[in-house]
């Protein structure tokens, strides 16, 4: 019982200190609102990106990871807890995202993007990635 309530203190500060990460990182603007907006190219791009074999391998494998782990039914807060239950999915897309689109680097983001260049922008806002 000790263990397990533990473990469960440590997955819950886990969770808080992304959160802080989050909100820390966040850009400016309405993240939200420019996140739907652009979600078919961002999945279009996220495509393109696993499966060109010149991204390097440490991003495919992040991207199958995040697949992987959306589509398992085990979340760290459970769904159908109301707003926390998609937000620990939203978080660790948004860090994968980032992480993903800053390693892949400007070049190989910009001529994998399917979007208008304001979705670029829009794009380099959110992940904080540097113009080419």
């Amino acid at each position: 019982m000790k263990l397990v309530l533990t473990v469960g203190i440590g997955v819950g500060l886990l969770y808080l200190g992304l959160l802080g990460a989050l909100l820390i990182a966040q850009p400016k603007g309405n993240v939200l609102r420019e996140t739907l907006r652009l979600l078919p190219d961002l999945l279009r791009l996220l495509g393109r990106l696993a499966g060109d074999s010149e991204v390097p391998r440490a991003v495919r494998v992040r991207l199958w990871l995040v697949l992987g782990y959306l589509a398992l039914p085990i979340d760290l807060v459970p769904d159908f807890v109301p707003v926390l239950g998609y937000a620990d999915d939203a978080i660790i897309v948004a860090l994968v995202l980032r992480s993903v689109v800053r390693r892949a680097g400007a070049p190989v983001v910009t001529r994998h993007w399917p979007g208008t260049d304001d979705g670029f922008a829009a794009l380099a806002r959110l992940t904080g990635l540097s113009a080419a």
